[in-house]
């Protein structure tokens, strides 16, 4: 018994080179955009706006900016739940970002190990 492949396959319209062709098309263009989205620099802030985070696209902490209001050396728990906040916010943010760039890219495709 011959298997039979699925119309199109191997035959006229280059059919399996032509998938190969369109998957390293579709792993350079996830590169591209992956390198755009690490180089980019995202800002966030927490505690009503005590703290301003920036983070790059590759979870690299830029600078934090406190508020002097938020400064109390007889408090400093507070100011330590603040800054935890904004920067769980804000990686995030930033995997939200990389996931639905990746999903447009790919129409959904889910591709493992891509993120």
């Amino acid at each position: 018994m011959k298997a039979r492949l699925p119309e199109g396959y191997g035959k006229g319209s280059g059919g399996v080179n032509s998938m190969i062709r369109q998957a390293q098309k579709m792993q350079e263009d996830m590169k591209e955009l992956q390198d755009n989205l690490n180089a980019r620099e995202y800002t966030e802030t927490a505690g009503g706006g005590l703290i301003e985070l920036v983070m790059t696209g590759e979870k690299e902490l830029k600078s934090v900016k406190l508020n002097p209001d938020v400064v109390d050396k007889d408090n400093i728990e507070d100011l330590e739940d603040v800054i935890v906040a904004g920067v769980n916010a804000i990686i995030s943010k930033i995997e939200k970002e990389h996931t639905d760039a990746m999903e447009q890219l790919t129409g959904g495709l889910n591709i493992p190990g891509l993120m």
